[in-house]
């Protein structure tokens, strides 16, 4: 195993890794950053009222895109199981 196999290797699930965390991450923040702007502004400071709907349209997120990043991860896992004989050999 090359040097550039494993750089390879590591390229391509570092971005899988981040294609399959964006959407949870970028959903949390803009309700994260939404909920924190009605706080200020209501000047309400109840630290569950940012925790339920973060918690509920993160729920939301997985079951529209749930499907998208398992397609994701299943590709990826195919493409290792097929590329072992030119790694190891």
């Amino acid at each position: 195993m090359t040097p550039e196999t494993v750089m390879d290797l590591t390229h391509g699930a570092l971005l899988v890794t981040a294609l399959l965390a964006a959407p949870l991450l970028l959903i949390s923040l803009v309700a994260g950053l939404a909920i924190g702007m009605l706080q200020a502004a209501t000047q309400i400071n109840e630290s569950t009222l940012s925790f339920i709907p973060k918690l509920l349209l993160l729920v939301l997120t997985l079951l529209v895109a749930g499907p998208w990043m398992l397609r994701v991860l299943v590709d990826f896992t195919h493409d290792l199981y097929t590329n072992i004989p030119n790694v190891v050999g």
